[in-house]
């Protein structure tokens, strides 16, 4: 479902979608924009939720890395 609203944007934003999209197009072209910044939105959120978990157990992961490469050297 559409709901009409009302944005105020700057007249050179508008002027480089326009020229981009066209002028019919800048409700879809903003529509669009919204919904992939707020994907690359949550998805930098999951990866620093990422990094923190694996920031927290570097230590174990980094040594249990270094033992199967010890299992794996050539003598």
């Amino acid at each position: 479902m559409k709901v009409k609203t009302s944005v105020t944007l700057s007249q050179d934003l508008l002027c480089v979608i326009d020229t981009m999209e066209g002028p019919g197009r800048r409700s879809s072209f903003l529509e669009e924009a919204a919904r992939y910044l707020i994907e690359k939105k949550r998805l930098d959120e999951q990866n620093a939720r990422d990094l923190d978990i694996l920031n927290k157990h570097a230590d174990r992961l980094n040594a249990e890395a270094i033992d199967v490469l010890e299992y794996q050297a050539i003598p």
